[in-house]
């Protein structure tokens, strides 16, 4: 079996300023949606749209600013309201101690929908086809979002087979049995695989509203699948039906991802690039 290397959650100290890796985790997830959003571009429905309603460079960095704010909002919200939500009712104050750690996917992607919906309504776009462009450059983000989950030795996984040879032991967890790395399992599921799957799909035109739907159950497909191997949040535990909270926020993404597909599939092809949907 394996130990956790000791890592510095810091990697630079200047003085009394102290950049932490999983900051760069996140700055690292913004630049890779700037570079795939660009890439995007070159995509149907996108690539080579002309008149008012044509892509470009400049749309990509709005959706990332607007994304980065409903990310970190929506994610700290969702935080306190999916799991905490008696503690932070009694705690107000602290619901803006970002610096404390708290963040849930679930409540970003909340956050990231209003954003898209701003950006929609801002540019005469139809939400569909804002959320098809968007949906294929998130993976790589949550990839990185899980090294940084790694590196901060955070969110390991439930106890594994003293066989298993990938078993590792996070001494800090109170523990000194093999676990489960399960940061690596959503690193390599909800990060890279879905990356791939989602990117080779979206690079040929589909109907509007597929490539966000085929998001939406891929990743609550491959998210509840990486939770059966991750501890459970201790002030939860495991509750109905023997599944954890991150699979049970995972069962509405699938079932609206299959209801939009299904919706979508009705619906006539992308027809005017650029045009209203």
């Amino acid at each position: 079996m394996l130990i956790y290397p000791p890592i510095d959650p810091v990697a630079l100290q200047i003085g009394p300023l102290a950049i932490h890796w999983y900051g760069l985790s996140y700055l690292a997830a913004f630049g890779l949606f700037m570079l795939l959003g660009c890439r995007r571009l070159r995509h149907p429905p996108f690539a080579g749209s002309t008149g008012p309603g044509a892509w470009s460079r400049k749309d990509v960095e709005d959706i990332l600013f607007l994304g980065v704010a409903g990310v970190v909002l929506g994610g700290r919200l969702g935080y306190c309201l999916f799991y905490k939500p008696d503690y932070y009712l009694g705690h107000p104050l602290e619901i803006f101690a970002l610096w404390q750690g708290g963040m849930a996917f679930h409540g970003g992607l909340l956050g990231v929908i209003v954003a898209m919906l701003w950006f929609a309504h801002s540019r005469q776009r139809p939400l569909l086809q804002v959320a098809d462009f968007v949906a294929p450059c998130v993976p790589t983000g949550l990839a990185a979002g899980r090294v940084g989950n790694f590196i901060n030795g955070e969110l390991w996984g439930r106890f594994a087979s003293p066989d298993l040879p990938w078993g590792m032991v996070f001494a800090h967890s109170g523990s000194m049995q093999p676990r489960h790395p399960s940061q690596v399992y959503q690193f390599l599921l909800e990060g890279l695989l879905l990356f791939v799957l989602l990117w080779l799909y979206a690079r040929r035109e589909r109907r509007p509203g597929q490539v966000a739907a085929a998001f939406l159950v891929g990743y609550g497909v491959l998210r509840f699948i990486a939770e059966q191997f991750r501890e459970p949040d201790a002030f939860l535990g495991i509750l109905a039906l023997g599944m954890s909270m991150g699979q049970w926020l995972c069962l509405p993404m699938i079932a609206g991802g299959v209801l939009l597909w299904c919706r979508a599939a009705r619906r006539q092809p992308a027809v005017a690039r650029g045009s209203r949907a």
